[in-house]
């Protein structure tokens, strides 16, 4: 038969598992193990714990546990004390026999069942204090013991201001004129062109609309008013002309009576 060591490590490479996955599920410290897999036997705390030991970590990796534990009771184990020692002679005093017998009678009557439970009990102590504590203080990692992992702290988002679009500016400006009255009308635009070479409106009539980047408009008097943009300016009252300069997203601006016009 392998030894058993290797058949430990063989089985464990096969089924490609690290040696820190065996040591969460079985709860067996990670140097204990390989001491199982090296044979060293010596850095285990004992015999049964080796023993113990080595049947997990063969059920674990799913390998006959009971050959294995015999094939390790017939290498390694010694044989209890008692079995070593002679048997006394025939000839000597009968009070050793009756002590013996005594001593049998006296264990007798605890029953097996309770040898037992009190067997279980203190294997159980012993190996949940070697999980949990173990004898080496210099191992690293704790059987057992799960590691505290920080919890993140949650960083406040910053709130991403909305950021709304500026509308382009016009390059334009579009005027119609609605008279309310009669009313002398001069249109030019940014060139110096006619668009309305002193038309004269009536009271309710409206003209078409003019698109140019920059219009000057003369009224003969205040009895129109200008839609630029959609909004209505009226034009100002006055018994002489009245001039007005129109640009671009921009309210119209009154100009002074000495500007001049091309038209007549």
């Amino acid at each position: 038969m392998p030894d058993i060591g290797e058949t430990l490590r063989e089985a464990r490479m096969r089924r490609r598992i690290d040696m820190a996955e065996v040591e969460s599920a079985t709860k067996i410290r990670a140097k204990y193990l390989r001491a199982l897999e090296n044979e060293e036997w010596s850095l285990l705390p004992g015999t049964t714990f080796v023993k113990t030991f080595l049947r997990t970590y063969a059920d674990y990796l799913e390998l006959d546990s009971r050959s294995l534990v015999e094939e390790y009771k017939r290498r390694y184990e010694r044989p209890a004390t008692g079995e070593l020692a002679p048997f006394g002679g025939l000839g000597g005093p009968r009070s050793r026999p009756q002590r013996h017998r005594r001593r049998r009678r006296s264990r007798a009557s605890f029953g097996p069942a309770a040898v037992v439970i009190i067997g279980v009990i203190l294997l159980l102590a012993a190996l949940y204090a070697l999980g949990k504590l173990g004898p080496d203080n210099n191992d690293d990692t704790a059987v057992g013991t799960p590691t505290a992992t920080p919890t993140p702290t949650r960083t406040a988002s910053k709130k991403k201001k909305k950021t709304h679009a500026t509308p382009a500016a016009p390059k334009t400006v579009a005027l119609r004129v609605v008279a309310s009255g009669s009313v002398y009308v001069c249109l030019t635009d940014a060139q110096g062109r006619k668009l309305l070479d002193g038309a004269t409106l009536q009271a309710g009539q409206r003209s078409k609309t003019f698109t140019s980047r920059r219009l000057h408009a003369r009224f003969g008097n205040g009895a129109a008013s200008m839609r630029v943009a959609g909004k209505r300016y009226p034009v100002a009252e006055s018994s002489a002309p009245v001039d007005y300069d129109l640009r671009p997203g921009r309210a119209p601006r009154r100009l002074p009576a000495t500007t001049q016009t091309a038209c007549k």
